[in-house]
């Protein structure tokens, strides 16, 4: 499975009313934690209904804490936009 597919399965758990998922790894050629292939550095907007009453940082870490196991092992870099629906942004 690759990264992406692995980050978005994980992500369901969060149930999504919309995912986007950008892997930007490779504007960071050279820069720690790159690597051949891609799948280091990802951008993540997501909008949830399990995001309301929550700070943006309550929401980054239910995100990170989702991705645990990917930023412990391959992904290098996660950048989240998390908002629930009808938010700015959303």
């Amino acid at each position: 499975m690759s990264v992406a597919q692995t980050i978005r399965e994980r992500l369901a758990a969060l149930e999504p009313q919309a995912l986007e998922l950008v892997d930007e790894s490779e504007r960071h050629r050279g820069h720690a934690g790159y690597r051949e292939g891609g799948g280091t550095h990802w951008r993540v907007s997501i909008v949830s209904a399990r995001f309301d009453g929550q700070s943006t940082i309550e929401r980054h870490r239910m995100v990170n804490e989702t991705l645990a196991a990917e930023l412990k092992g391959g992904v290098h870099a996660l950048a989240i936009h998390a908002s629930v629906p009808g938010e700015g942004g959303a």
